[in-house]
């Protein structure tokens, strides 16, 4: 057995959407993918400082979690924001935060 699979399947859930969204590349995917409000076709390699090959494998992550859809087009894929997936991620993260809510053992202020 694994050690993860010693905690709790909400536990277990957290920290893989955690682990994606935790290097700036797949960050920067998403915030562009957001700001473009369509589905991109080409080369977004072109908008980060990273290789193609590493870009790939970022979006590969984002899309085996369900953050974006990656649908082929000819030669191409057209990479879009999966906003259903995207908004229960959402919800995990904001169920996992307010589980931890506001330190109330001493005087944090």
């Amino acid at each position: 057995m694994a050690k993860k699979e010693l905690f709790e399947a909400d536990l277990q859930s957290a920290a893989t959407v955690f682990k994606a969204l935790g290097h700036p590349a797949r960050l920067a995917i998403l915030k562009y993918l957001a700001e473009c409000k369509s589905c991109i076709s080409g080369d977004i390699s072109e908008e980060l400082p990273l290789g193609r090959t590493t870009v790939n494998q970022h979006l590969k992550e984002l899309r085996d979690l369900g953050f974006i859809r990656g649908e082929i087009s000819g030669v191409k894929v057209n990479y879009c924001i999966d906003e259903a997936q995207t908004r229960e991620m959402k919800k995990k993260i904001m169920a996992f935060l307010d589980t931890i809510g506001d330190c109330k053992c001493c005087e944090c202020e």
